[in-house]
């Protein structure tokens, strides 16, 4: 993934399936359609729905500082969690 402007920010479906369920990690499945995780997901993933959880729709942008704490905290992912959307 060097070809990346920041390849640290990226990991690879192989780094995932290596760190699943390793101290500090969280899987996060996000979806404007959130059947697919409510099917099946990677164990131990929390799912997010992008329309009613991470926008705002009156500003047309992403949830606010306030918001995205709450829902990072509520997902269990701190300022020590890794989180891989």
């Amino acid at each position: 993934m060097s070809e990346y402007a920041n390849p640290d920010a990226l990991v690879s479906t192989q780094w995932v399936a290596d760190n699943l369920g390793g101290p500090g990690l969280a899987i996060v499945e996000v979806g404007v359609d959130t059947t697919a995780y409510e099917s099946g997901h990677i164990a131990g993933a929390v799912g997010w729905n992008w329309q009613s959880q991470l926008s705002d729709n009156i500003r047309r942008d992403i949830v606010a500082h306030a918001e995205w704490e709450e829902l990072l905290g509520d997902s269990g992912i701190s300022t020590d969690t890794r989180a891989i959307l």
